[in-house]
């Protein structure tokens, strides 16, 4: 239930207000009557004095399995009079407060005509972070044009089930690249841990909703779409940004950024404009850079262009399955099951003895292990889940925290050699044909090969081959995933069940890059340059990339409204 009806036809002389009310702990089986009990319980109201409400957040606590619990977080509407007269009690009533307001604020008054005195901004990837920095300048009247190197979303889609299907790769449209992002082919989370004290993350789900997206992403405390809802939804926001007057041009890859150097002494300059692969030339002094953390081309683009970059920390390892119905019983028990609780999840983490920390990382329940690359003769594995998450296996990331001083040192872009080393490595282990190198965990565990599948069967396509896991990754990751998994098991039982089965590699959990910026959100040493998103080092995921557009699309508005 969303928004309850009034509960009282009683007149009253007072305008409606609203309160949020926090930590409504109830069973999973309670009823709606349960609910208003539970209000007017904490409120110490009587029924006459409850009008409406709405659940605004909702999550459980299955600490103790045989009795998970449903808590609340709702909004409840009173008369202005009886909400004076709680709040003035408010210590005598805890987790009661005013419902604070979420609507989203434009930082500067839209326009109502583009001024034909400036340049138009220019978006440059059409990922989650690209799209609503486009929205939201489309949003103001600032017209952005939109510039992605791989094809729209449907296209996309069928180029990508090409390559699980027949292997036939497409480098410019495929898991990484095109509409929508590498979070199209995910599990679509819409959760993230960016302090958000501007409710932007609000922001993105409403405009999701708006889209096509169920609205409980608004109330869930852990959304989720899945792909094929992204889809259409990705259709929508596209064409209301068009709408708008906004242009979004697909198979439109960057060959180079123009840039003038106003200072050589420290290489200080100012970004003008874009040349295509195409040929053409487009001219702009604010250009977003929203291209993902596999666009190792561009990354290299800007480098030689003078763009500062600089290595950072990502994680890499193998995807692991096991059957969702384990992880379900393991997590809730005799309450597995439960329409209310849907698929279980995990989230892992252990500090091994050799210094590493070994975590789960984009658990996918009910979901599918899928090839991921973008390069020819390299493989990369990545998880997705459909809305219904119904799939058998559970499938997450299990992945060590790498550093680039300890790891790959030596020049900014050396993380994505070693990515590439150990994607290249994982290609001839699969048989050069884009099958994965897979083993059982138990064989894992006890340093023999895999020779043949036991009761998990795997997901990933075009398909796996059997061996030695531990030829595909450095020894350090191997020791520490070794020693982790037996842990995890404590805390998730069964984890390290023999026939549970990984997958290699994976080494796309972020960008091994940061193209840095500044207070204003441009490049510390190329003005006009908006680096945004994951490929730039400023999220991790469908949410914090989206808040990321938004805040650089705010800096955009802000600083071409004040005349640069």
């Amino acid at each position: 239930m969303l928004i309850s009806p009034p509960l009282s036809t009683a007149p009253t002389t007072c305008i409606p207000s609203m309160l949020r009310l926090s930590e409504i702990k109830l069973p999973l089986d309670h009823s709606d009557d349960d609910l208003i009990t539970a209000i007017r319980e904490r409120l110490k109201i009587s029924a006459d004095k409850l009008h409406s409400f709405k659940v605004f957040k909702r999550s459980h606590d299955a600490r103790k399995k045989n009795r998970i619990l449903l808590i609340y977080q709702l909004d409840v509407v009173l008369d202005k009079e009886t909400e004076a007269a709680l709040l003035a009690q408010t210590p005598a009533l805890p987790r009661v407060g005013p419902s604070p307001d979420t609507n989203y604020k434009f930082v500067t008054a839209p326009v109502a005509q583009f001024p034909e005195s400036k340049q138009r901004p220019i978006i440059v990837g059409f990922g989650p972070c690209g799209i609503l920095a486009a929205l939201v300048l489309a949003q103001m009247g600032l017209k952005p044009i939109v510039l992605e190197r791989g094809q729209e979303v449907r296209q996309r889609t069928k180029q990508t089930w090409g390559f699980w299907r027949k292997r036939e790769l497409n480098t410019e449209s495929n898991v990484q690249f095109g509409e929508g992002g590498a979070g199209t082919f995910s599990d679509g989370k819409l959760w993230s841990q960016v302090k958000d004290r501007r409710h932007l993350g609000r922001k993105v789900l409403e405009e999701f909703v708006i889209a096509g997206a169920p609205e409980e992403i608004l109330v869930n405390s852990r959304p989720h779409i899945g792909t094929f809802k992204l889809v259409s939804m990705v259709e929508n926001m596209r064409a209301e940004i068009i709408r708008l007057g906004g242009e979004i041009r697909f198979e439109q890859k960057v060959e180079s950024i123009l840039r003038e150097t106003d200072n050589e002494a420290d290489d200080q300059g100012q970004i003008t404009g874009l040349l295509l692969a195409s040929g053409e030339t487009l001219h702009s002094r604010h250009i977003v850079m929203a291209i993902g953390h596999s666009a190792r081309d561009s990354f290299q683009m800007l480098l030689d262009r003078g763009v500062y970059i600089e290595p950072k920390p990502f994680s890499i390892g193998f995807r692991i399955e096991h059957p969702q119905s384990a992880i379900d019983r393991a997590r809730f028990g005799p309450q597995a099951g439960h329409p209310a609780l849907g698929a279980a999840e995990y989230k892992l983490v252990h500090h091994c003895k050799n210094g590493r920390t070994v975590y789960s990382f984009c658990m996918c329940p009910g979901g599918t292990v899928v090839a991921a690359t973008s390069e020819q003769g390299r493989v990369v594995t990545n998880g997705m889940s459909q809305y219904s998450r119904n799939e058998r296996n559970a499938n997450a990331a299990i992945v060590v925290g790498i550093d680039p001083e300890t790891d790959f040192p030596g020049h900014p872009l050396a993380g994505i050699d070693l990515q590439r080393q150990l994607e290249s490595l994982a290609y001839q282990l699969g048989g050069e044909n884009y099958n994965a190198p897979a083993q059982l965990v138990g064989d894992f565990l006890n340093n023999r090969a895999s020779t043949e599948l036991g009761a998990v069967q795997p997901s990933y396509q075009p398909g796996i081959t059997l061996g030695d896991l531990s030829k595909a990754m450095p020894d350090f990751v191997v020791a520490a995933i070794r020693e982790a998994i037996p842990e995890f098991d404590k805390q998730v039982q069964g984890y390290a069940m023999a026939d549970a089965i990984m997958t290699g590699v994976e080494t796309r959990t972020s960008a091994p890059v940061s193209i840095k910026r500044d207070a204003s959100y441009q490049s510390i040493n190329t003005r006009g340059l908006f680096p945004a998103g994951e490929g730039a080092g400023y999220a991790g995921g469908i949410l914090s990339a989206g808040i990321d557009g938004i805040k650089v699309a705010e800096a955009v508005a802000l600083d071409l409204l004040q005349g640069r």
